[in-house]
């Protein structure tokens, strides 16, 4: 993913420097912190690569990739605000460019007036399969971790995700009569 590998690692590094200025009670969590935002800046580049091309970023396609999920491409706009976990302004952008371009449309709610629903286009169906192609063969599966790790470290971010109060913890179902 890097193009030109540094010959040591600056976060161990940073780490190495956060312990000989007595910062040891914090070096771990410095080290966690500032991974997990390169690891995100490593990530984001490649997405973007694989999505240029299309003419997304990765906040538009998490759009059309939301409505393209639901049964009948559309819900409400508030439902796909609160389903990206953004500010209403960032969706808002977000869909008056994909509207401008012919991807989705905006209608009324059916039944709550104040209420706006938002419709994947056929135009915006088709490049949200193409775009999902292109991460699939180019980001997706190609992150450069095994299987195992993989699901270690979805399973190490759920927990802090989980402890920031991103989501409520998942109860289990009874199961069905």
């Amino acid at each position: 993913m890097a193009t030109s590998p540094l010959p040591v690692d600056p976060i161990a590094e940073a780490r190495r420097q956060w312990v000989a200025h007595g910062w040891d009670d914090a070096a771990d969590g410095m080290s966690a912190v500032t991974s997990v935002m390169r690891a995100h800046q490593l990530l984001l580049a490649e997405v973007d690569r694989a999505l240029k091309p299309l003419g997304l970023s990765f906040a538009r396609y998490e759009m059309l990739r939301l409505l393209a999920f639901t049964r009948e491409g559309r819900m409400p706009m508030a439902s796909a605000t609160a389903r990206l976990q953004v500010h209403p302004a960032t969706v808002t952008s977000a869909v008056d460019r994909l509207e401008r371009d012919g991807l989705l449309r905006r209608t009324p709610h059916p039944r709550d007036g104040r209420a706006t629903m938002l419709a994947l286009t056929d135009v915006g169906r088709d490049l949200t399969e193409r775009a999902t192609d292109a991460l699939n063969q180019s980001v997706f599966s190609k992150v450069g971790l095994d299987v195992d790790d993989m699901k270690m470290l979805v399973h190490v971010i759920a927990k802090l995700r989980l402890e920031a109060g991103d989501f409520i913890k998942h109860r289990p179902l009874p199961d069905p009569l």
